[in-house]
């Protein structure tokens, strides 16, 4: 309600009743008026905002679309103009993570081909937003009719009816793994203006499978290739534990049961200065977009939970300056993040991924009527999800340090840098006359 005052002023004059003060004639309270004016506004709507399909401030990426829909995709909005982008610079990393690539993965045949329908002109990025879509073409729906009055265990299907009271059945809807497409296809434009600009590159491969466990050290993140990640179906970089880790999956897929494992995830030539406190700590974003994937269960961070078991002598990461002038750790215990600011050391973490949760071996559960009931689920389902989850890993982590990294060069990049204490971010061999226009 709002109000206005309308009349003359109160008139102010010296007591004459002997007392301090002011006070005013009372002839005036005849001529006081006194005038409300109301204004009536109309009532406000409640707004909710909690969609959770979109992630990133300055480099924001949106997903869409359901696993037995019309089709999958993301929108990038944020990236930078005049990149050079096509669909073959995302479908590299989109047929690393497509159904059917061997007997260890779900049987499903998809091409997963992307198209992109807008902020690309004449093969640059234009600075619109990018949408990107593929469509789904081999849809079994009929699979899904038991499972859409019984929930299986340990899925999605009975929390989204207690949080939306109606859901997609088929393939999981939304819940499915198959919403990753977009952030694979995001995460492969983030990597390329990571390679561009700063030579960064995000590496992922499989380090765990059930309880086949990689050793540590056995492989030399500095020198790490994709191809050796692409040498076989699991994508161990290690040709012995390789073997190793798809004889367990093996082991469990012909009994119709799953298992799970361990992605390792490092980053190489990180710009310094990426995150900010407190609550936007690097690594905190990290977690953030590694634990939103599907069937993740656990983050960890550099010594991680082995560090529990260090002293602080034996866990300090000390410094030295190299032969370059560098300031660098003799180790690197910290993960390549010291108080949420990444120091330009090799980024490294783990992602614990669950067993798949549909199995083909019989489970007790209940219908949506509440009745105890038991289910065969069928479908066409991944035995062990990790070799699957390794581009999904790298594209998320690589859409946050493009994300951290527009943010540090807009706040901390804006003016002239300190150059006794920063360094450029962008890649040394290029001089401000030589970079791409």
């Amino acid at each position: 309600m709002a109000s206005s005052l309308s009349s003359r002023p109160f008139l102010t004059s010296p007591r004459t009743d002997g007392g301090s003060g002011f006070g005013f004639h009372s002839s005036d309270l005849t001529k006081l008026s006194v005038q409300f004016s109301i204004r009536r506004t109309a009532p406000k709507k409640l707004e909710v905002q909690a969609a959770g399909s979109t992630f990133g401030t300055y480099f924001r990426v949106t997903t869409y679309g359901e696993s037995h829909g019309g089709g999958v995709g993301c929108i990038i909005d944020g990236c930078p103009p005049r990149l050079p982008l096509s669909e073959a610079d995302m479908q590299v990393d989109l047929d690393r993570r497509r159904p059917g690539q061997s007997r260890i993965t779900t049987p499903r045949k998809e091409t997963d081909t992307c198209k992109i329908f807008s902020g690309i002109a004449e093969g640059m990025t234009t600075g619109s937003p990018i949408m990107v879509n593929v469509p789904n073409t081999d849809q079994r729906g009929h699979d899904y009719s038991e499972m859409s009055m019984a929930y299986r265990p340990s899925h999605a299907d009975a929390t989204y009816d207690f949080k939306y009271g109606v859901r997609s059945v088929q393939g999981g809807g939304r819940s499915s793994a198959r919403e990753t497409i977009g952030r694979v296809a995001a995460g492969a434009v983030a990597k390329k203006i990571l390679k561009k600009f700063s030579g960064t590159e995000v590496f992922a491969y499989v380090s765990q499978v059930h309880k086949v466990v990689l050793p540590e050290n056995v492989v030399d993140h500095e020198s790490l290739t994709l191809d050796q990640i692409e040498s076989n179906i699991v994508r161990c970089p290690d040709p012995e534990y390789a073997e190793k880790m798809i004889a367990a999956i093996d082991a469990v897929r012909v009994r119709g049961d799953s298992v799970g494992g361990v992605v390792t995830c490092i980053v190489r030539n990180v710009p310094r200065g990426l995150g900010s406190p407190v609550f936007d700590k690097l690594e905190a974003q990290l977690a953030k977009v590694a634990m939103s994937l599907p069937a993740t269960k656990g983050f960890e961070f550099g010594s991680g939970f082995s560090g529990t078991f260090m002293t602080g002598s034996e866990h300090n990461d000390e410094f030295f300056t190299d032969e370059h002038g560098r300031i660098r750790t003799r180790t690197n215990r910290s993960g390549g993040i010291q108080g949420g600011i990444s120091n330009g050391e090799i980024i490294n973490m783990k992602i614990a991924f669950k067993p798949t949760s549909t199995i083909s071996k019989k489970q007790h559960t209940v219908t949506r009527d509440k009745q105890e009931t038991e289910l065969i689920a069928r479908g066409r389902h991944d035995p062990c999800v990790v070799p699957r989850a390794v581009p999904m890993v790298e594209a998320v982590v690589a859409m946050v340090l493009v994300d951290q990294l527009m943010a540090q060069f807009a706040q901390c990049e804006l003016f002239p840098i300190n150059p006794a204490l920063q360094e450029p971010m962008e890649l040394p061999m290029l001089e401000p006359a030589n970079l791409p226009i």
